[in-house]
């Protein structure tokens, strides 16, 4: 299953015959009478109704009706008191919501910890009417020592499989200096993939059996791909299941990357697909579909393929960006390389990109707002 499932997700940015160049956009706050304290994560709930759910790094989770006049907030969780802050990189990082949520009200949490330094993975239950998850709830299934304070990942998304995927970045500091990309003994620079509605004895959830490093020696059987320093955002193609991802490099590149299963995508050995370290892996590395050098982007947000219906000529393109220069881009890929990246606009310190029911695509900033990427206003 796994197998056609990946070989689908190939196609997913592809079109029949010439694809219609990308479109001129506007970019402009959805949702002016709202502000948000350092946003990290937009998404919806995946329950049919048509909200939205901010995430704040501080530890405060809030929802709202998706229209762009709304005035207020509900605030949907606060655990401020549970998370770690003390590095910009820390905080309340990640949200993902249970495929049957509607049903079991089950959300998912990545976040950051004291005493020790450490990620934390929990799930907690929302109240019968789906507004307010209850604090008291927490279920935690992983606790991922950390040794810094940067490169913390944290993002985490059901695939279409129905598994949870994790990213994990590679401890901090800077130049791996624990050489964790490369060391398939540590959750650390992977992205794991569990199953939360199984356990295993000694775990508080299951692995699954077609992970690519079950049972052998010397590998976690969580891991699904390995070799990544900070993947901060990825998301699945809602068309293919495709799952791609950005990489935050070091000295020169910045990466857009296709996960796949087993793949080594080359950190610390390598910089997208450039020589890092001399020594470090086996020499099979899978390099990125889209390298960025630092003259465009020095901290790149990952993005969603666009599946919405207002902007037709974006639809199948990657929508990604940058939070140091601030630029929006849009990309087709045609199976073997990218035909078109083009520059849709520049926004300020974005922080995650987001979609809604409809498949329209946001992004956050530091600045407090949610931005809408929308059709180009006519002449």
């Amino acid at each position: 299953m796994t197998v056609l499932l990946l070989a689908w997700s190939f196609v997913a940015l592809q079109s029949d015959g010439d694809p219609d160049p990308l479109p001129d956009v506007q970019i402009e706050a959805a949702f002016p009478n709202l502000r948000f304290k350092a946003p990290v994560y937009v998404t919806h709930p995946k329950d049919g109704t048509d909200r939205l759910f901010v995430v704040e790094r501080d530890g405060m989770i809030y929802s709202f009706e998706n229209q762009a006049g709304v005035g207020q907030t509900d605030l949907a969780l606060d655990i401020s008191a549970r998370v770690r802050r003390t590095h910009d990189e820390e905080g309340l990082l990640g949200l993902a919501f249970h495929p049957k949520f509607k049903d079991n009200g089950y959300v998912y949490l990545m976040y950051s910890a004291s005493r020790p330094r450490r990620n934390v993975l929990s799930r907690f239950t929302m109240d019968a009417q789906r507004r307010n998850i209850r604090g008291s709830s927490e279920r935690v299934l992983m606790q991922i020592p950390q040794p810094y304070g940067n490169h913390n990942g944290g993002m985490i998304e059901f695939g279409p499989d129905g598994y949870l995927y994790i990213s994990l970045g590679d401890g901090g500091s800077s130049n791996d200096p624990h050489d964790y990309g490369q060391n398939k003994t540590t959750w650390l620079a992977k992205m794991l993939r569990i199953d939360v509605d199984r356990s295993d004895e000694g775990r508080a959830y299951a692995i699954p059996p077609d992970n690519p490093f079950v049972g052998q020696k010397n590998a976690l059987p969580e891991i699904w791909a390995y070799g990544l320093r900070n993947m901060w955002r990825f998301s699945f193609d809602r068309a293919g299941g495709l799952l791609i991802g950005g990489d935050v490099g070091q000295e020169v590149w910045e990466e857009i990357d296709i996960v796949k299963r087993g793949c080594n995508y080359g950190w610390s050995a390598r910089e997208g697909d450039h020589v890092f370290k001399r020594q470090g892996g086996d020499g099979q590395f899978e390099p990125p579909l889209l390298e960025l050098s630092h003259r465009d982007a020095r901290s790149v947000i990952g993005g969603y393929v666009y599946r919405g219906a207002k902007i037709p000529a974006l639809q199948g393109a990657y929508v990604y960006g940058d939070f140091v220069t601030g630029w929006v881009w849009a990309l087709r890929w045609d199976g073997r390389r990218v035909i078109e990246n083009k520059v849709l606009g520049r926004g300020r310190d974005i922080t995650t990109f987001g979609e809604d029911r409809d498949g329209e695509i946001y992004f956050a900033s530091f600045d407090g707002k949610v931005y809408a990427i929308k059709p180009a206003a006519k002449d």
